[in-house]
């Protein structure tokens, strides 16, 4: 039921938007707190004293859905966005003439991108940008630009409608990895055909974030898997253990001398990474900062994305 209380303006808290951006966001009080660096009461207090001011619910509250934005609530997430970016916009602006560039900038990706290249990379990025700070999601799912998930994406697939930008950030290359202790306890494999005899690890078809990941089949048709994760990370610790093979990015094998690439002229599957933000986020001189970086860093690794070199080139953040 919508509250019946006429609004009153002049209660109006600005601030209070931004802790109603975070429940929205989060679709918890708790999570919202845990976010904001507050108590859960904290939270809920700022969220009624904004829907009190507003004269309106904003939120229907359950113990099983959590908060739920209300149509009210739904129309005023667009507007409260607005002005939280152009806030951050101007905050920029001022504050950062004349200075290092400084705030925050979180970057969503693939699991073993973001583990294995994105984090030594950004590492480093932080020695030319010490004022910015960074958070690294990388996480085996999509993340959500649009409830400010990450202001940057890193993703297989080309980002969902909206007021997005987005570039081809690289090509990367997956081949066929074992120990060299499977190899030698094993079947030689001298063919394509030789790898029926040999287990794998792999992806749990039902449970892929994306279709691109499955890719097993169609590179190694009828190939049996009894070991499967969610995580490519787990299927390369897996495939270090020394009892089946897996086919894993090279940014990621190649780098390791214990494992080495089987057939890796006939067993060669390609994919991309796509680079993406929110359209007004974009403007901002941090996430322009980060953005180029990263777009540095792929094109100076080619040959590491690419499976031609086991070795990750750093690269020199430029000073904005």
């Amino acid at each position: 039921m919508q509250k019946s209380i006429k609004p009153d303006p002049t209660k109006l808290n600005w601030d209070d938007l931004r802790f109603f951006l975070e429940v929205a966001r989060t679709q918890r009080a708790s999570g919202a707190a845990k976010r904001l660096g507050v108590d859960y009461t904290t939270v809920a207090r700022r969220v009624r004293a904004l829907e009190d001011a507003l004269g309106t619910l904003l939120f229907d509250k359950s113990r099983s859905g959590g908060f739920v934005l209300t149509a009210e609530g739904q129309r005023l997430v667009g507007y409260a966005d607005s002005i939280e970016t152009t806030v951050q916009s101007a905050t920029e602006q001022i504050a950062n003439t004349g200075h290092a560039l400084s705030g925050h900038v979180r970057v969503g990706s693939t699991e073993g991108f973001g583990c294995f290249f994105l984090a030594p990379q950004l590492a480093r990025f932080q020695d030319a940008h010490p004022n910015i700070s960074i958070d690294l999601l990388p996480v085996p799912h999509f993340v959500s630009l649009s409830k400010r998930e990450a202001d940057i994406a890193v993703t297989l697939e080309r980002p969902e409608q909206g007021q997005y930008v987005y570039t081809k950030l690289c090509d990367y290359r997956l081949k066929l990895y074992a120990t060299p202790g499977y190899l030698a306890r094993h079947a030689p494999v001298e063919s394509a055909d030789d790898l029926r005899a040999h287990r794998f690890a792999s992806y749990i078809d039902d449970l892929a974030f994306s279709y691109e990941l499955l890719y097993l089949e169609r590179a190694v048709p009828g190939a049996e898997s009894r070991w499967r994760s969610t995580s490519v990370i787990a299927q390369y610790f897996a495939a270090l253990q020394g009892r089946a093979l897996a086919i894993l990015p090279c940014f990621m094998a190649a780098q390791d001398p214990r494992l080495v690439a089987v057939l890796p002229d006939d067993i060669v599957v390609t994919r991309g990474f796509y680079l993406s933000c929110r359209e007004d986020l974009r403007k901002l001189k941090r996430i322009t900062a980060v953005w180029d970086f990263l777009r540095a860093a792929a094109e100076s690794n080619r040959a590491l994305l690419m499976g031609d070199s086991g070795e990750m080139v750093w690269v020199q953040p430029g000073v904005v």
